[in-house]
C-alpha cells in the first residue's frame, strides 16, 4: 500500500487489547490452499519493496524481519515480528498458543541473526532469555504490554521473549 492510499476502516494497533480480538491481525485468516507455510511470504516482499513499511493488518504498525539459521536445518529463516521496546531494548515474542515459535528455537541454537528495520539491513544477536533475566524482564513486559499479559493468561507456559541487538556499525 503506498502511503497516498486511505486506510479508513483498519483498527488502530491502540485499540488492539484483547488476544481474541478479530480485528488483530493474527486473528485474519489466511489462503487455505497456501496455508501457514506461505502466510508471510507476500509481506515479507511488500516490506523489502517498501523500505519496511507494509498496508493491510500491519499499516503504521512497526515491523522487523528477523532472519535466523534453522536449528535442524541450517536453511536460513525470514518472519516478520512487531518489535517491542523496553527503553533502548528491543524484543520480541509471539502469539503462537501450543508451542514456541520455530525462531525462538533457532536462536537457542545459533544467536546470531539478520535484522531488517525501516529499510535497513543489520547483523546482530538474539538472545532467549531465561532463568532470572526471563522473570524480571517478563514481569515488566506483562506490567507494560497488556496484549502480552492477555496472551499469558491464556495459555499454560511461559512466553518466549527475545531480546534483540544489532551490532555496533563502525
Amino acid at each position: 500500500m503506498s502511503e497516498t492510499e486511505s486506510t479508513a476502516g483498519q483498527t488502530d494497533p491502540a485499540d488492539i487489547t484483547d488476544y481474541n480480538d478479530p480485528n488483530a491481525p493474527w486473528n485474519q485468516a489466511w489462503d487455505q490452499e497456501a496455508g501457514i507455510v506461505n502466510w508471510n511470504d507476500d509481506l515479507i516482499k511488500e516490506f523489502r519493496e517498501n523500505a519496511g513499511k507494509v498496508g493491510g493488518a500491519y499499516a503504521g504498525r512497526d515491523l522487523v524481519l528477523l532472519t535466523t539459521t534453522g536449528a535442524r536445518s541450517g536453511k536460513r529463516h525470514t518472519t516478520p515480528l512487531g518489535p517491542l521496546h523496553r527503553g533502548d531494548t528491543m524484543f520480541v515474542s509471539s502469539f503462537i498458543e501450543n508451542k514456541y515459535p520455530a525462531w525462538w528455537y533457532n536462536i537457542k541454537a545459533d544467536p546470531q541473526v539478520t535484522i531488517e528495520i525501516r529499510g535497513e539491513t543489520h547483523q546482530g544477536t538474539g538472545q532467549v532469555l531465561e532463568g532470572a533475566d526471563y522473570d524480571e524482564f517478563a514481569a515488566w513486559a506483562l506490567a507494560n504490554y497488556p496484549l502480552l499479559a492477555d496472551f499469558q493468561s491464556k495459555v499454560d507456559r511461559p512466553l518466549p521473549l527475545v531480546v534483540l541487538t544489532l551490532d555496533s556499525q563502525g
